[in-house]
Formats: C-alpha cells, structure tokens, sequence
C-alpha cells in the first residue's frame, strides 16, 4: 500500500500497520501491556491514608509534579509509586562509569555478549536503589502522619513491594521493545505522563471564569514548545566523510572510494542534562521538607519555600534561574562524555575513512571536538529554555492547575517520534519485494 497525498502521514502509517498481521499483532501487545500497567497503577499499598495523601499532593507543587511521570501512581501511592526511575537512575550511573571503570569499559567492547552484562548489572543495581528510594517515601509519609503503621515488619513489607513494582514495570518495558512496538521503558514512562492530562485539563476547565482563556493561551504555548522540540530533536550537523581502501582481488590492487556523512546531533544528550539538573535542584526542597515546621517556621522552611517550582517570584525566578544554568551545563557535562565513547577518530582511522581537508588522527579529533562543542552550545540553550517553559507559561496565562513539564513534554514527543520511525521502518521492510517473496 502507497500512502495517497489526502491522508496524512501518521493516520496512513497507522491503518497500514493494522492491515498487515505481524504489525497489527505487535500493535496490539503494546496496547494490552499498556493496560495492564494501569491496572498495577491502581493497586494501593495498605495501611496508607489515602484521603490524608490527596491532600498532601494538592499542597505540594512538587509531589504533583512527580505524581504526573507515574501517572497517578504515586497519588494512590500504589504499588508502582516510583514507576520505573530507579531502573532509569541506574542506567545513568552505569553511563557515567563506562568510561572510569576498566572492567565495565571491557565489557563495553565485547559486543552484544557485553552489552548483556552491562544491561544484567544495570537490573541488580535498580534492586536496592529502588530500595532506598521506596523506603525514603514511606519515611517522608510517615512524618506528614499519612502512612497508618511504622512497624519494621510492615515497613518491611511496602518496601518489597515497591521493589516488585518497579521491577515488574521494567520486565513489562522489556516485553514491548522484544514483541511490541518502540522503546518499552520509554513508553511506560510515555503512557504514565499521558494518562494524567486528562484529569489536568478537566480541572481546569471546572476553574471556569478567567481560567479558560488563559487554558487556551496555555495550549497554545504547549504546541509552540512541541514544534520547538521536534525541530532541535532533528537537528543535526552533517561531517563529510571519505573512504578509500586498496582491495586486492584477481591478483590486481584495486582502489576503492565512497563518500558518507556523520550526522552529529545538535542535541546529543537528549532528556540526561534535565534529569540530573531537576534533581539537583528538587534535592534541597527535598531534604527541607522533612525538617519544615508549619507551628514554628525555622530555616529549613525557607529553603523549602525558595525550592519550590510553584513559588512566587522573586523565589520562583531563583528557581527556575538555577534550572536553567544547571541545565546548560549538564548538556556540555553529558554530551562530552558521550562523544568520548564513542572515539570517532579512532573509527573512522580504523575504518580507511577520514574527513576531507582535515588529517587524521589528532588534527581530526580537534576539529571534531570544536564542531560538537558549537553545536553543543544551541542544544544546551534548547534544553534550558524547554526547561524553563512551565514558569514562563504560568506567568504569562495564570494558569496553574496544570503543571506543563519540560521533562514530560521531550520524554512524549522523542517517544511518539521513535515509534513512529520504527513502524515507518518495519513498514518499509515489508514493503521491500525481496521480503515477501
């Protein structure tokens, strides 16, 4: 089937993936693991207070905010609280010690035998840190007086079962990307920042009165930043490559050549420099939220106050100022350490292949590390003014009952696009003469 010109490309790569049987079949896993993690959503711990709970979530701009990536989860407070962000934490980690750690380096460079061990090492590492983070919860609820009982043997028991939720989040990930459709632990995280908008939208829509013009300036800032976001996801520089190689064949040296590009993206690092700067600037909230006291405000109350991603300005320009400058620079922090796996000097020495005006070797690794460090510069600005879109869209509309997330934003639409890519790609595959006969 040939897309025809009056249908458009996403609704034609649909209805021409549900009429071939593999596709539609591996559709349909997606769609029904999808579900069953919005059951496991649903499924509360006991012995919290979930009426007390609610009402935390609606006081504290923060909770609501991480509440929003579960997908409503952590407002039940159910068993997959934490979704799968102790898996993604330790993705990260084990990405940052690839290049100190002879061993894992090693295993690096072993192939598929080695990804496999890495990725083995990445599971036992999320065990105990989902560990920690699901006790530190019940810690935090406990002093806001919304978790019933503080025994060691019921503790105990929630924290197993946080653990087990999030591993089962990730086995379910997994079982997308081998039967299904995309990236499964993207799509897990896609489908809990999805299925809260809904609600979002609805009460703000019950705000009524001035509320609904500026819900409408709000949409209309939210499809801006996603045009933005598609356009520097896409962007990438294009490094002219040459090839030429002696083959000897016949008893004759022949000289071979081709010509290539390398396409570096504007933004390498992606969602990374987001994650660790929303981290480092969540953590002081964080810890001042256990120390605040509503009856007689000390210093920690301060500093819960000017950590806060709902405050007022000045402090809410403080804080999403910080956002911005940690962002930059985790995009240059992240993106360098990639670039240095990936030694593309040495590859394309190895290779026969080498950029034209430009000697290989050191020469080519300079000129390399000025491109990306130019180009580095417009992503990292990217990734800072995406970071700081949901202040500026609440300071101009006033509208604060739905919180637009920078993260959330870049997290739906690189997945949306990735799957797609692979559909259009599977579609191609099956399109080609060669594979149907």
């Amino acid at each position: 089937m040939r897309p025809t010109p009056s249908r458009p490309r996403l609704l034609q790569a649909m209805i021409d993936a549900f009429s071939l049987p593999d596709l539609r079949r591996r559709i349909l896993i997606t769609l029904g693991i999808l579900i069953i993690f919005r059951f496991v959503a649903h499924v509360p711990l006991p012995g919290v207070d979930l009426e007390a709970l609610k009402n935390l979530f609606e006081q504290n701009a923060l909770l609501g905010m991480l509440d929003m990536f579960s997908g409503g989860a952590m407002r039940r407070f159910s068993v997959a609280a934490m979704g799968v962000y102790p898996y993604i934490t330790s993705s990260i980690i084990l990405t940052l010690l690839v290049p100190i750690i002879p061993q894992l380096r090693a295993l690096s460079q072993e192939g598929e035998a080695g990804r496999n061990k890495i990725n083995r090492i990445t599971h036992w590492l999320t065990v105990p840190l989902a560990g920690l983070s699901g006790y530190g919860q019940l810690v935090y609820l406990q002093h806001e007086g919304i978790l019933g009982s503080a025994a060691a043997l019921p503790m105990a028991a929630m924290v197993m079962s946080l653990i087990a939720g999030t591993m089962f989040l990730v086995w379910l990930g997994e079982r997308i990307t081998e039967h299904g459709i995309g990236n499964g632990i993207s799509i897990i995280i896609f489908a809990g920042i999805v299925a809260g908008l809904p609600q979002m939208i609805q009460s703000s829509f019950l705000a009524g009165g001035g509320q609904l013009w500026g819900l409408f300036f709000y949409i209309l800032i939210a499809l801006a930043t996603t045009v933005f976001i598609v356009y520097f996801i896409e962007a990438h520089r294009r490094i002219p490559v040459q090839y030429s190689r002696s083959v000897f064949r016949g008893g004759r040296m022949y000289r071979q050549s081709g010509s290539t590009h390398i396409p570096l993206r504007v933004n390498t690092a992606g969602m990374i420099p987001l994650i660790f700067a929303m981290s480092l600037v969540m953590f002081p909230g964080v810890v001042a939220s256990y120390f605040a006291n509503s009856a007689e405000p000390n210093f920690a109350n301060i500093i819960y106050e000017w950590f806060q991603p709902s405050a007022a300005l000045p402090m809410g320009l403080f804080y999403w100022g910080l956002y911005f400058l940690l962002t930059v620079a985790f995009a240059f922090f992240y993106t360098m350490i990639i670039f240095e796996q990936q030694d593309l000097p040495s590859t394309l020495q190895r290779q026969g292949g080498f950029i034209p005006g430009i000697r290989p070797g050191p020469h080519t690794k300079e000129y390399l590390d000025g491109v990306i460090k130019r180009i580095t510069w417009a992503g990292a600005l990217f990734l800072a003014i995406v970071a700081v879109m949901p202040f500026i869209a609440r300071e101009v509309t006033d509208v604060r009952v739905i919180m637009l997330s920078s993260m959330g934003m870049l997290i739906v639409v690189g997945v949306v696009l990735d799957t797609m890519k692979q559909m259009e790609a599977q579609l191609v595959m099956r399109r080609y003469e060669g594979f149907i006969k």
